[in-house]
């Protein structure tokens, strides 16, 4: 009797597992609503919410980085942050007297653009070697050529990371170095020896580990000139060079060292006044679209910020206005116009590019990408307006010598 019993509980069990199995298949399928589909929130781009939030003159002034006169904070200064809201600024050797001076005048720089929402770039040109702003303060190296010679990665990169540490030291965040151009002219009066080598493989080699030894330090690294300086026989601060070379011929030597940077992420490019007649016979690079436009961007891909050369070097401002220069800069692929003298030009060109946007020569849409492009590069670097207060320069120095000890 039991065992009937419990073959009956048995068959009982089964019966009910089996009938929860069915009405669970048995249950409706769930028919998405072609008409009304679910609502999903789009993401928030914080940098596109910024621009949104942004007036037309403070996006025009992101798009200018400027020099000073003097080696503390003047009036101009002063309006130009407060009335052009300047997006950076160049410091030179005219500057620049000692650590304490520099300091102030970064900090003070910093301090008045504490009234605008977006922290300010700070830039300067230390390569090393010949050209070295900071060489009053701190121990300077030897020429980068050096560094083709050693054929030593380790080294180019602490090459790279001591001139981070030097710029960091102070307060700066963008460094316009390392130079990628190719030093295969003999007769270059403007390269020479800022150049690593005489050859593409020795400059991508050990141009992209001083580039990437900079970033390191959390510096921008801006290389330079595209599309390449080192065959030029003229010096473009007095005079328009012209390089008669095809553009595969560039693709062969001088864009080698650019194309590897990009592809190793670099984040700002720095466009020379360089005149190739074989590519673009009306316009230097700097102003043309054949070579921002539609070689650097669109058949190299990058996606980064493009920053003229001075536009008030002689190969500019003997052929063109500064502000039509600085327009035709932009209009053509670039986002950052360089103006490192004259203390009136950057009111010019400003004035020029707010109503070149209100008359539609250059569109809104445009100048949102570029803004964007430079916020997005400022937020990715942690650009801030903090002061420093102190420098340790005997420590940087010891790192410095412990370097030229290894290159020698």
């Amino acid at each position: 009797m039991k065992k009937n019993l419990f073959v009956i509980n048995s068959i009982i069990f089964c019966i009910f597992i089996l009938i929860v199995g069915c009405s669970k298949n048995m249950e409706p399928p769930v028919v998405k609503d072609p008409v009304n589909p679910p609502v999903v929130a789009p993401e928030i781009d914080p940098i596109e919410e910024q621009i949104k939030n942004m007036t037309l003159e403070e996006k025009i002034g992101q798009l200018l980085m400027i020099g000073i006169e003097g080696k503390e904070i003047s009036d101009i200064d002063i309006e130009h942050i407060h009335n052009l809201r300047i997006g950076g600024f160049i410091l030179f050797s005219r500057n620049i007297d000692n650590s304490k001076q520099v300091l102030t005048l970064l900090n003070s720089l910093k301090e008045e653009n504490r009234i605008n929402k977006i922290p300010i770039f700070l830039s300067i040109d230390e390569e090393g070697g010949t050209v070295s702003r900071l060489s009053k303060i701190f121990k300077n190296l030897p020429n980068v050529s050096v560094l083709g010679n050693l054929d030593d990665e380790n080294i180019s990169f602490e090459y790279g990371k001591n001139l981070g540490i030097k710029l960091k030291s102070l307060g700066f965040n963008v460094n316009f170095a390392p130079v990628l151009d190719i030093n295969s002219n003999p007769k270059n009066p403007v390269i020479g020896n800022r150049a690593i080598g005489t050859n593409a493989k020795t400059v991508s080699k050990h141009g992209i580990k001083v580039m990437n030894g900079i970033k390191s330090r959390n510096i921008i690294p801006v290389v330079k000139h595209f599309p390449g300086h080192g065959d030029t026989s003229v010096d473009s601060h007095l005079e328009l060079p012209r390089v008669d070379k095809t553009l595969e011929e560039l693709e062969n030597l001088e864009l080698i060292p650019f194309q590897l940077a990009i592809a190793e992420d670099v984040n700002m490019i720095m466009v020379a006044h360089i005149l190739y007649p074989k590519v673009d016979d009306k316009f230097p690079s700097s102003l043309s679209d054949k070579i921002i436009d539609d070689l650097l961007r669109d058949k190299l891909g990058f996606d980064g910020v493009v920053i003229s050369d001075d536009m008030t070097m002689r190969a500019i401002i003997d052929n063109f206005s500064i502000e039509e220069a600085s327009l035709k800069f932009l209009q053509n692929g670039g986002d950052i116009v360089l103006i490192c003298h004259g203390s009136e030009n950057p009111k010019l060109v400003y004035n020029r590019l707010i109503d070149a946007v209100e008359n539609g020569e250059l569109t809104i849409e445009k100048l949102e990408e570029k803004v964007y492009r430079i916020l997005k590069l400022k937020k990715d670097y942690g650009i801030d307006d903090n002061l420093i207060e102190n420098i340790e320069i005997e420590e940087v120095d010891v790192k410095t010598t412990e370097l030229i000890n290894k290159i020698n």
